[in-house]
């Protein structure tokens, strides 16, 4: 995946999120009378401006696209025509102001409702849940999984792919909840009752591929190590590999499994290997340099061959799940709401210490999965999508001075007491809040740098 392609996904899913958010801060003060003097996405250099509407604002494109803004007219940035007056934003009773503010986090919340609907509408697919080999010395080694059942329900809650079951799992972890059950169907159709304790999941592998902290591993058919294409111009087409090759050895290691080949493979960038191929009933050996790549900022071993994959076996494992549009229409709301929750108990728990900070992602993070998700495919990349604009939400209405929960929280004690706070308080605030702000960057910053150095 090229870092261009990469970073043209994240800039399209930062405009899309960003527009949206300042959309709704627009919207609401449009409808309250409050005149919008500009509506920004980016910062820094201009290189889109126009002013167009019966005020005259001013459309902006900025440079750098990790931000936006709705400039509104206001007397404490500057001053008003008398005739203006009534159309300032301070001038605005509080809820107004309580509106147009809280409009933003909630056109996020609101895109995320109808990018799940689409979704759900559209059909997700997925891997059944079919268990492979369970990782020894783990919880689900513990509960007595089997390698071949199928999970179909995590609690009360029907699983139908492993998408279902990660994010069940995930939100009990989170928990850390004690005996949950699990009903599971193996070959024979016979059901089977797990009871699967999470109490002692370390909150810190919670960014790691926690179904393999669990113990499970999804099946996976058997890929024998026969080539079934080769690309034009890659390191096995010149060192004369042909479609239907069996890779028998590496050097002298026996290769059974088409996975197998990949390891070695992958584990010995720019390092010349020896294959043992049989072809026409005849080993052949081949020397051949796997071409160095970096992916996740780890350098690995690439020779560009592909095996020959059982279609039908690997149909049989595949779902597609969709929904009329009212019952979509009903589970976008239940997964935006559940993903909120989540994102929420994940702050908490990391400020109460029970999680590492180290889970905090930054926007090297949020690009490289910008790109992978849109590599993958359209419904890929919405989802994704959707879950950045819950996290935007989520982050907005935080009670952080500088953010909009810190102004809707001024806006609060506002209408308890009956008059706004002093111009004094409100700087503290600002200067505390953007400390806490440029922390939490640094965080999810040096998050991103450790993530690329250890790969």
């Amino acid at each position: 995946m090229s870092i261009t392609y990469t970073i043209l996904s994240f800039i399209v899913a930062l405009g899309i999120l960003i527009t949206f958010h300042e959309f709704g801060h627009y919207l609401i003060a449009r409808w309250n009378n409050v005149k919008v003097l500009r509506f920004c996405i980016g910062f820094g250099q201009p290189i889109f401006r126009k002013r167009w509407g019966k005020d005259q604002t001013e459309w902006v494109i900025a440079a750098i696209p990790l931000g936006g803004y709705v400039k509104m007219l206001d007397e404490n940035e500057g001053k008003v025509a008398p005739e203006d007056l009534p159309r300032a934003f301070n001038r605005q009773p509080v809820n107004r102001r309580f509106a147009i503010v809280a409009a933003g986090p909630i056109a996020n919340f609101l895109l995320a409702i109808v990018l799940y609907w689409f979704l759900f509408i559209l059909g997700v697919s997925g891997m059944k849940p079919v268990l492979g080999p369970i990782e020894p010395d783990t919880p689900a080694a513990q509960a007595q999984f089997e390698a071949g059942e199928t999970i179909v329900s995590i609690g009360d809650e029907p699983i139908a792919s492993w998408q279902d079951a990660r994010w069940s799992l995930l939100r009990h972890a989170i928990d850390q909840s004690a005996n949950i059950k699990i009903q599971a169907v193996n070959k024979s159709g016979e059901i089977n009752w797990r009871q699967l304790n999470l109490s002692h999941i370390d909150p810190n592998t919670l960014n790691e591929n926690l179904l393999t902290v669990i113990g499970f591993n999804g099946y996976q058919p058997t890929i024998e190590p026969v080539i079934a294409q080769v690309i034009d111009d890659g390191v096995g087409y010149h060192a004369g590999l042909l479609p239907g090759d069996e890779i028998l050895a590496i050097d002298s290691r026996e290769i059974q499994t088409w996975p197998e080949l990949v390891q070695e493979i992958r584990t010995s960038p720019g390092r010349t290997l020896e294959l043992e191929v049989l072809r026409d009933n005849q080993v052949i050996r081949f020397e051949i340099t796997p071409e160095a790549i970096t992916e996740n900022g780890k350098q690995v071993g690439r020779i560009g061959v592909a095996p020959v994959i059982n279609q039908a076996e690997l149909d049989e494992l595949m779902i597609t799940i969709s929904y009329p549009p009212g019952t979509a229409f009903q589970k976008a709301l239940v997964k935006t709401w559940e993903t909120t929750v989540l994102t929420l108990q994940m702050l908490f728990k990391m400020i109460t210490g029970d999680v590492s900070w180290k889970n905090v992602s930054g926007p090297i993070s949020i690009a490289d999965y910008a790109g992978q998700s849109a590599q993958m495919g359209l419904v890929s990349y919405l989802a994704f999508l959707a879950l950045i604009s819950v996290s935007i939400g989520v982050l907005n209405l935080l009670p952080i001075p500088v953010l909009d929960g810190g102004h809707l929280m001024y806006y609060l004690i506002e209408m308890i007491r009956g008059s706004p706070l002093s111009d004094e308080i409100v700087l503290i605030g600002q200067k505390i809040g953007l400390v806490m702000l440029l922390t939490l960057m640094t965080f999810a910053i040096y998050n991103d740098i450790s993530r690329l150095i250890t790969g």
